[in-house]
């Protein structure tokens, strides 16, 4: 896949880097809204995509050539049948002397990387020749990344395209090394063999280096420099992570625009501050990089700039030549995405009197409770800091009496021990009370390929436990409300 970064732009084609985790059906949506006409497949996967081409057969739908990648522990047993060609054979036919099929515009599509699992609407991102160089560029010096990298892959290149570093590590003469399972065992090991310096990952792969146990743990003698993005990282895990020799680049984007949009400048200053507040400030969101035109927190009903007070929550909107050039046949979205001449990108936000913007929440993760906006990011962040807790998540529970209230999902560490009271109180502690979550839940989290915790099936879990308070009387509601101080419970 690494390859084919390279060499299907330098062919004139474009990429479509589809998730690894995709089921059959998914896979043939895919590529038939993409109007793919090559299919390369890891020899693991074939299954997969063999069944997602029985289903686009039944569907009438002219089928890509298939291309089976092998691997040095392939088993004899492949059945080739519905294989057009080999991947190294394939290569092995080709011209020493093509002539590379530059584009006719900077602005000709490089890639299409699909962000939704829905069958129904599947939303392909566009990114252009330009915004891939220029966000690649732009990935390369906010990470300081010097020349001759070695880097370590975490994050797949279906995530846009590795947040441009597959690109990246290339224009600074790099080591790739891969890994078919993202484990801390895999992760220490290669550290110490390849000496690797630089590597990316979402924060739950942060998360399990952080608490990866002493046997898999490797001693290294070396900085490693971490970009991480994708959902805000608790500052207790950045702090451990700080404290085990690896040194944290915090990035947030989105697909839509190309990957890192900003990130957190670390500022030399906070280097003489407390551990704990240095890593709060690391978690921040920060401010654009050198390839985004500009980006700002704003009210999406009236598109005024909220104030820089750490306070006023708005939207995250960006624009420049980063972004994408629009959802592939999906004019209708495109136009709803850049409404009044903004990317709207359904994060909320603060903005900081230095200009960081902290992202609080997703619009649709927000959580109204009596009236109060809460967080779900401000309390999994005290959840993080409980000693047991291993993963969480929090997301709204319906509720007759205050609309809403925050359910906790957990996860907790192994040989540790925790329950629903103990860690309420400990969020009571902590927290305004009506912010502390009324109900706690431990499970196996559900994620996505990329290691993202899924809320949205985690929402529906909450969904179906119903209220959790009882709706009170006419003359009750009235004795609350008569009461100054509201207290919630």
């Amino acid at each position: 896949m690494y390859e084919l970064h390279f060499a299907v732009p330098m062919a004139g084609a474009i990429l479509c880097t589809l998730n690894s985790r995709l089921n059959a059906n998914m896979v043939s949506v895919l590529l038939e809204h993409s109007q793919s006409k090559i299919l390369f497949v890891d020899y693991q996967l074939l299954d997969i995509a063999r069944g997602a081409l029985d289903l686009l057969t039944e569907r009438a739908k002219k089928k890509p050539i298939l291309v089976m990648i092998m691997d040095s522990d392939c088993t004899s047993t492949i059945d080739f049948t519905s294989i057009s060609y080999e991947y190294e054979k394939l290569l092995a036919v080709g011209h020493n002397d093509f002539d590379i099929v530059r584009p006719h515009s900077e602005l000709d599509p490089i890639s299409i990387n699909y962000t939704s699992g829905t069958t129904s609407r599947p939303k392909g991102v566009v990114l252009s020749h330009r915004s891939a160089y220029l966000n690649s560029i732009a990935t390369v010096l906010f990470l300081q990344m010097s020349l001759f990298p070695v880097y370590l892959w975490n994050v797949p290149l279906f995530h846009a395209n590795g947040w441009c570093l597959a690109w990246g590590v290339a224009a600074q003469f790099g080591t790739n090394v891969c890994l078919r399972k993202v484990s801390q065992k895999n992760i220490f090991d290669n550290i110490v063999q390849h000496k690797v310096t630089y590597m990316g990952g979402a924060p739950t792969v942060l998360n399990m280096i952080a608490n990866s146990t002493l046997s898999d743990r490797k001693v290294f003698n070396h900085k490693v420099s971490v970009l991480t993005g994708g959902s805000p990282p608790p500052p207790q895990i950045l702090s451990m992570m700080e404290e085990n020799g690896f040194s944290i680049t915090h990035m947030y984007g989105l697909t839509e625009t190309c990957g890192a949009g900003t990130f957190c400048a670390w500022r030399p200053e906070w280097d003489m501050l407390p551990t704990e507040e240095k890593s709060k400030i690391k978690a921040r969101q920060g401010v654009p990089h050198v390839g985004m035109e500009e980006i700002d927190v704003k009210d999406p009903s009236t598109m005024e700039s909220v104030p820089a007070d750490g306070k006023t929550v708005g939207e995250v909107m960006f624009r420049g030549n980063t972004l994408m050039s629009g959802y592939f046949k999906d004019l209708k979205a495109t136009e709803e995405a850049f409404k009044d001449g903004w990317f709207h990108s359904g994060d909320l936000a603060v903005k900081h009197s230095d200009g960081y913007i902290e992202i609080k929440d997703r619009l649709k993760d927000i959580i109204v409770s009596g009236g109060e906006n809460i967080s779900s990011i401000e309390v999994e962040t005290v959840l993080y800091s409980h000693p047991a807790v291993l993963e969480a998540a929090v997301v709204a529970r319906p509720d007759d009496l205050w609309g809403q209230t925050p359910c906790a999902y957990l996860k907790l560490k192994d040989g540790f021990d925790a329950d629903v009271e103990e860690i309420i109180n400990f969020c009571r502690d902590r927290l305004p009370h009506f912010m502390a979550p009324k109900t706690v839940i431990f499970l196996d989290m559900p994620k996505t390929s990329t290691g993202k915790i899924q809320k949205f099936v985690l929402r529906e879990k909450a969904k179906a436990l119903g209220s959790i308070s009882n709706v009170p009387s006419v003359s009750s509601i009235s004795n609350v409300l008569s009461v100054s101080n509201m207290s919630y419970p």
